[in-house]
């Protein structure tokens, strides 16, 4: 049976195939702390009060044909009221796209800007971004990062990358490290940019930003979210902004995204997802339309839902800080923004009690599911090396105590692979 080559070299979401992994098993009676997915357990986080009785009051409505292509005519009005008022951006309505979710935003994104055999520059560890090169037939430029400098892209690790691509690829703050972008390093990237198209002729295409910032409300303590056009507004033509509720709302299953960008883009964008009938449900997004405007209902959730992900977050980073005290090869970065812990378990290359030899990231994963009771998604999910020792913690799917709970198992899991007797002898 033939089938396409892209489908046929596609492979498929290796957090995904983690997630249900330790679906089927919690089914089973398993007891497991799931920091896979970055989702959010409803009863836990759930959406904002205001935006369900909206979208209840708006079935009742019967608004449930189907929604103009582009979004509904408020919800875009509510969009670029929101982002002019919290970010300083002006766009006009027209110049925003509404889908079902960031997904089908970039994959249109990419498909109105990249063609085969163009270059797409984005970092590793990012969200897949090698995936939707495969979809559009693009050459990844992927950039290694460090966590030193937090897993962010500095100017210096993209400057060799950027001459002749189409597209950089960013996010912030960024999935899978829970990191932001301080305003120096994004105006440096900035204007790596600006410089780079001014050198570019009349018949080249430009190099565009998609600036991914779906978790932008979601920053902590004094960490502040930055974004190209406010901070370099000669970009305005060449940036894809990428946002939406799913996140900062707690709205995965609600499916309303939008972006917004140059309008030359932004109409392709349309004529595309047009085609492709990706737009969110239409009483969703009246309601998201009715919910943007009120000022006080988005603060006040904001304030609790941000409270509730930092002291996971937090509640994380201080139990492996005690591990890595204790002699542990294990450590995390600071959580900054979004729902995502960056942590350190360096045992890759140990053997597991049953004889097994620990050979990637990924098989430390497994190993951590079965004897610790604890899920994790290794950076290699997200283009790292397999070996690479770093993973995402997602935390809007488990309470504090389930967290606390692995915290207290993982210890007996590390012993049974000698790593903490290495540490010490070290």
């Amino acid at each position: 049976m033939k089938i396409s080559h892209l489908a046929a070299g596609l492979s498929g979401s290796e957090i995904i195939k983690i997630g249900n992994e330790v679906s089927e098993m919690v089914r089973q009676g398993a007891t497991i702390c799931n920091l896979t997915i970055g989702d959010f357990d409803p009863a836990l986080f759930p959406i904002p009060e205001g935006l369900q009785e909206g979208i209840i009051a708006a079935y009742q409505q019967h608004q449930t044909n189907y929604p103009p292509a582009p979004g509904i005519a408020e919800l875009r009005q509510a969009a670029a009221d929101f982002v002019r008022d919290r970010q300083g951006l002006t766009y006009t309505p027209a110049e925003f796209l509404v889908a079902g979710g960031s997904r089908p935003l970039i994959y249109a994104a990419y498909r109105a800007l990249v063609d085969a055999g163009d270059r797409v520059v984005f970092p590793v560890p990012s969200w897949n971004n090698n995936h939707y090169c495969h979809l559009t037939g693009a050459v990844p430029g992927a950039v290694p990062t460090r966590p030193e400098a937090d897993f962010m892209p500095t100017a210096a690790d993209l400057a060799p990358h950027l001459a002749g691509a189409t597209l950089l690829a960013l996010c912030s703050p960024l999935n899978p490290t829970g990191t932001v972008f301080t305003k120096a390093a994004l105006e440096e990237i900035c204007d790596l940019v600006l410089l780079e198209n001014q050198g570019r002729g009349p018949n080249e295409k430009p190099l565009y930003i998609l600036y991914d910032q779906i978790y932008w409300l979601l920053t902590f303590g004094e960490t502040e979210h930055f974004d190209p056009v406010s901070l370099r507004p000669a970009l305005r033509d060449y940036v894809v902004y990428i946002d939406g509720l799913s996140k900062c709302f707690a709205a995965t299953g609600v499916r309303v995204g939008y972006a917004f960008g140059p309008a030359l883009v932004i109409d392709q964008m349309k004529a595309i997802l047009g085609h492709v009938g990706a737009w969110a449900p239409k009483a969703e997004q009246v309601a998201a339309a009715h919910f943007l405007p009120q000022t006080g209902a988005v603060d006040a959730f904001l304030d609790g839902f941000k409270a509730g992900l930092q002291r996971s977050l937090q509640g994380l980073y201080d139990g492996l800080g005690a591990l890595e005290a204790q002699g542990y090869p294990v450590a995390a970065i600071a959580p900054a923004g979004a729902i995502y812990l960056t942590a350190r378990i360096d045992a890759v290359g140990r053997t597991t009690p049953a004889g097994q030899v620990l050979a990637t990231t990924k098989d430390l994963a497994s190993y951590l599911i079965q004897a610790a009771g604890l899920a994790l998604v290794p950076f290699s999910a997200f283009g790292a090396e397999a070996t690479d020792p770093w993973f995402r913690l997602s935390v809007g799917a488990e309470s504090m105590a389930s967290i606390e709970a692995a915290l207290l198992r993982l210890p007996a899991a590390l012993d049974a692979l000698g790593v903490r007797e290495f540490v010490e002898r070290s």
